[in-house]
């Protein structure tokens, strides 16, 4: 089972990106923001959270949003994602990287995140 766990925002600024979409959607930080990385969740009721992260490249030039789905066992849903036309991006993981990095048939990144229990409950 896949969820949708958070939508991943790359912009060059974050105290600004977490002041625009805090008040756009009516989302708080869930934790105490780092200067290049904050995770923004509903102020009430439930919804995907909304992660910002600090990127060097500009808009328009290069990805930099991609959903982070959630999965109860990641290596299964690696497998159906790539049966069903995912393909493997070549990526350079940190030792405890807890995502795998695919991409749609049309070559869109997304995350596949090991949540384990999370996924259910999203």
């Amino acid at each position: 089972m896949l969820r949708v766990g958070s939508i991943v925002w790359g912009v060059r600024d974050v105290p600004s990106a977490i002041r625009f979409w805090s008040e756009a959607l009516d989302y708080r930080p869930r934790d105490e923001p780092s200067d290049d990385w904050a995770i923004l969740t509903p102020r009430e009721g439930h919804g995907p959270q909304f992660a910002i992260t600090q990127v060097s490249s500009i808009a328009g030039t290069h990805q930099r949003h991609h959903l982070d789905l959630y999965a109860f066992d990641q290596a299964e849903e690696v497998e159906r994602l790539v049966g069903i036309g995912a393909t493997r991006v070549v990526w350079d993981y940190e030792p405890d990287a807890d995502y795998v990095v695919l991409a749609d048939p049309d070559g869109n990144r997304f995350c596949v995140v090991q949540a384990g229990e999370l996924a259910n409950h999203l």
